[in-house]
């Protein structure tokens, strides 16, 4: 079996991107062709082969630098590793010893076979990296040096572009000396007088868009901060600064770190080129020194690895595509249908825009004449063609009004997240993402043997992989299949397709199972049930995914996707024989006739109230999770607390506001809750999901803005009234009869106070009991005032640290978790809670007493199963890898099942 060394992480900007793209790829690797071996990439630019429980966890700063690494006086952030400050080899080796173990280049040979590479930006996708592994003799993925160093580099693309031919915006090349107080407005002039406006200001060898701007405005002022952003300076005056409360002030210096929303760390102070400041207590103190102590209107600063030159480029007014040009096994480059990218708002398509749900949907194939989607797939070809790209590449560009076609910005490593263009396209023409990084890989040492370097050991690797991926087709016949139910049509339906797809890749990977996505949709009267190809199940979210089903019952079907499955048919029929492209309808029924059991992936309801598990039930389906009568109790979070709360557990003081009431008399329904509780309050529905529409109310309007979008009659909430709840533009709000009023937890006179999330897994025995594996819960940090469903479930936005802080003494630590522990097994045999599921808790502390109050607030008994979900970090604690947890959840079903059936 082939060992393949996963890079990920790394040096650049784009490292948290990357780290849950190399998880992606770990996770999708085909199990019965490649062992996995991740090679994580610190921020330093040191090799650590990764203990793969690290793999899971949500952030990089999750668990590097690691906790005892950490000095005291910085416990209360986190930050890089790079904000220790200049390290010594022993510090390094320590540090790197808590993670795995550091590796030097002349140690890869005995670690793995051949380098996938899902680093991003510079020294990731530049050459460096490629040219160090040519060196040490080991194949990789993807494009090669020559290549690697074009697609980073924005002004030498610029340049071969002019030279071979191709059409691109016109562009100008700027430095700081451009910039200074005395240039700027000469600069901004010759730039409009050269480009027009608006113009698009880039950072040149930064990738996924960072440090890119549009200038609209026809303003120095505007021109100068995009420029700065481009720089990666950041300006805080103290008018900004003072007006901050000391939360948010704290807050301000997360984001600030925060590669991915501010220019991170160590930063130099502008005007003090000696001064650099390393890490986030030393940023906090200088802001607090020269903005309050020394009243400074302003304090700047910039990032240690800023650039010295930005590309400005004419803006072009169009439709923006991305498209995937991957090789065929005869080194011919096959543009893949390309993708339209429709954005929520004006901007750039930037990093944000890329990689976070709702910011942006891809449409594909782009919605133009054949003619002109075929022009776009011809000049793409071309261009990778021409600029010597190897193995694949993502090539972005516009399509004017008048039909002209721009490329821009070809990139030689594309996102790996489970929703990026890579996997997205590649699905069109029926490979899954284990199937297409198969391909990717064979590809690679194709083109590396083609090369002439090293081939002495590729082409014996090639060879044995080709045998390999031929009998893959019959071993499948021998795996047991395993439908997961995705979607619903709750107000978390896309986090339940997030979570669908999530627990189809580990299961399609497998050597076990053969995984079945179904989509189900409907109404609590009448569920609608489909089987779905992979292109579809692939699309942006659960509605994308409806409106693809009705399209394809119609009869529709897209003549450019209809070409790029007959073109790529020979790589269909090697790593995807079989495929389907169309949508399937079933029933219960017929649900029971193509698989031998269920993994139900919804959210809310139907499926964590007990719905299908009725219909499951009926059909003697085997299912994961709990079964009707603790899935009907759990998904109303007023009778789960009244529960609890008779059975002496500690749960927050609580009542329901009814809509019967609040449209009887509006005043009397508040004046009640205002008559029990004190602002601020919890507000959430009663009978949702985690996160739906949870508020903290701080006064009386708020709680009547709370009620009237909560008891409206409409669909959708009026836009005044979203406004006035600060909703965001796509975010859902569901309507509801009633409105749970909980009263907001505190530290009292606890000597210490967190929110946590704890998971566990039930075992079942011969004799029909089962037991509790409570795993060691997660401690929740929170960017804002309630811990938001991006932040619980999206890779790179939520931190948790896990095990949670409760004690830095270790004693202390363990006596605290045992009993926190102790009482969310409490809750979930109160509950009847079966196979797996999450507990959501705020915790008081009172060391010297040796007294915990674990206060109750929720349990999910289908808990979010996306990558970033923290509940894979407990279970990998555990010695649980995501699969080994999934296949133990299917287990626990499949008795339970065989066991009801036998009675």
């Amino acid at each position: 079996m082939m060992k393949i060394g996963i890079f990920f992480g790394g040096i650049s900007r784009e490292r948290e991107i990357s780290f849950a793209g190399g998880r992606t790829v770990y996770d999708n690797l085909d199990k019965q062709l490649f062992e996995p071996v991740p090679i994580f990439v610190d921020s330093l630019g040191n090799f650590i082969h990764l203990d793969w429980s690290f793999v899971y966890k949500g952030t990089v700063r999750d668990f590097y630098p690691p906790v005892p690494s950490v000095p005291a006086n910085l416990s209360g952030f986190q930050m890089y590793v790079e904000s220790l400050g200049k390290l010594s080899e022993e510090q390094l080796n320590e540090m790197a010893s808590l993670v795995g173990q550091r590796v030097k280049p002349d140690d890869f040979g005995q670690l793995f076979d051949f380098a996938f590479l899902a680093l991003h930006g510079p020294y990731g996708e530049d050459g460096n990296l490629q040219g160090l592994l040519e060196w040490y003799g080991i194949p990789y993925s993807g494009a090669g040096v020559l290549s690697s160093a074009i697609g980073i580099d924005k002004i030498t693309q610029k340049k071969l572009f002019s030279d071979l031919g191709l059409v691109t915006p016109d562009y100008r090349v700027i430095d700081a000396n451009d910039l200074t107080e005395d240039q700027v407005a000469t600069t901004f002039t010759s730039l409009k007088e050269a480009l027009g406006m608006p113009l698009v200001v880039k950072a040149p060898r930064q990738g996924s868009s960072l440090g890119v701007s549009i200038v609209k405005e026809d303003s120095v002022e505007a021109f100068q901060a995009a420029a700065k952003k481009s720089l990666f300076i950041e300006e805080v005056k103290r008018e900004q600064w003072i007006s901050l409360s000391d939360e948010d002030k704290m807050r301000f210096v997360h984001d600030f770190v925060d590669v991915r929303l501010g220019i991170g760390l160590p930063v130099y102070v502008n005007g003090d080129s000696e001064k650099i400041l390393y890490n986030p207590k030393e940023l906090y103190d200088h802001l607090a020194s020269e903005l309050e102590e020394k009243g400074n209107d302003m304090v700047s600063y910039q990032s240690l690895d800023a650039e010295e030159r930005l590309l400005i480029e004419q803006h072009v007014k169009g439709r923006e595509f991305s498209c995937i040009v991957v090789e065929d096994e005869d080194a011919q480059p096959l543009a893949l249908p390309p993708t339209e990218i429709v954005r929520g708002n004006e901007g750039v398509f930037d990093y944000r825009s890329k990689y976070l749900p709702g910011m942006s949907r891809k449409v594909t194939p782009i919605d133009l004449p054949i003619e002109k989607v075929r022009e776009i797939q011809s000049k793409c070809e071309e261009l990778y063609t021409k600029l010597q790209f190897d193995v694949y590449a993502r090539i972005d560009g516009f399509v004017t009004e008048s039909g002209e076609v721009f490329l821009n910005d070809p990139n030689t490593t594309s996102g790996m997240m489970p929703s990026s263009f890579f996997f997205h396209q590649a699905a069109e023409i029926g490979l899954n993402p284990s199937q297409f990084l198969t391909f990717i890989i064979r590809t690679s040492l194709a083109c590396r043997i083609r090369s002439g370097k090293n081939t002495v050991v590729t082409k014996p690797l090639l060879k044995e992989l080709d045998q390999q991926i031929a009998q893959l087709s019959s071993d499948d016949q021998q795996k047991r299949r395993v439908g997961v139910i995705m979607g619903g049509y709750s107000s978390e339906r896309h986090i339940s397709v997030e979570s669908g797809r999530n627990i189809y890749e580990k299961l399609a990977s497998s050597h076990k199972y053969e995984a079945i996505p179904i989509f189900l949709t409907g109404s609590n009267e009448h569920h609608e049930i489909y089987e779905l190809p992979i292109n579809i199940m692939l699309k942006d979210n659960a509605d994308d995914i409806k409106l693809k089903i009705e399209q394809a019952l119609s009869g529709e079907k897209h003549e450019v996707l209809t070409e790029a499955i007959q073109k790529a048919s020979k790589i269909t029929d090697k790593y995807a024989a079989g495929a389907c492209f169309d949508p399937k309808p079933l029933n219960y029924d017929t649900l029971k006739e193509r698989v031998d059991a269920v993994f139900i992936a919804l959210h809310g309801r139907p499926g964590e109230d007990g719905a299908v598990q009725k219909h499951l039930n009926e059909k003697g389906i085997p299912y994961n999770g709990s079964d009707v009568d603790s899935s009907e109790i759990t998904i109303d979070k007023f009778a789960t607390t009244e529960i609890l709360g008779e059975k002496e557990v500690f749960v927050a003081e609580h009542m329901l506001l009814q809509k019967a009431d609040w449209q009887n008399d509006a005043k009397a329904a508040i004046d009640e809750v205002e008559s029990k509780f004190n602002y601020p309050l919890i507000a959430k529905p009663a009978d949702d999901g985690c996160s739906s529409a949870v508020v903290m109310v701080k006064n009386r309007n708020t709680l009547e803005f709370f009620a009237e979008a909560m008891f409206r009659n409409e669909e959708e909430v009026a836009e005044d009234l979203r406004n006035k709840l600060h909703l965001d533009k796509n975010e859902e709000f569901p309507s509801k009869q009633k409105i749970l009023i909980e009263e907001l937890i505190s530290a009292k006179d606890a000597d210490h106070f967190l929110e946590i999330t704890g998971g566990m897994l039930t075992k079942w025995h011969e004799d029909g009991t089962r037991t509790y594996e409570v795993f060691e819960p997660s401690e929740a940090l929170a960017s804002g005032e309630i811990l938001s469903l991006e932040e619980k479930f999206l890779a790179g936005e939520g931190q948790n640290i896990t095990p949670p802080r409760f004690s830095p003494d270790a004693d202390e630590q363990k006596w605290i978790s045992d009993a926190v522990r102790k009482d969310l097994e409490n809750v979930a045999k109160i509950l009847n809670v079966q196979g797996y599921c999450r507990i959501d808790a705020f915790v008081r502390i009172w060391k010297e007493e040796k007294r915990v109050e674990t206060i109750i607030i929720e349990v999910n008994s289908l808990p979010g199963m996306t990558p970033a979900t923290c509940i894979f970090h407990q279970a990998a604690i555990n010695g649980y890898k995501p699969y080994d947890f999934i296949d133990n959840i299917l287990e626990y079903g499949r008795q339970r099942t065989e066991a009801k059936l036998s009675r």
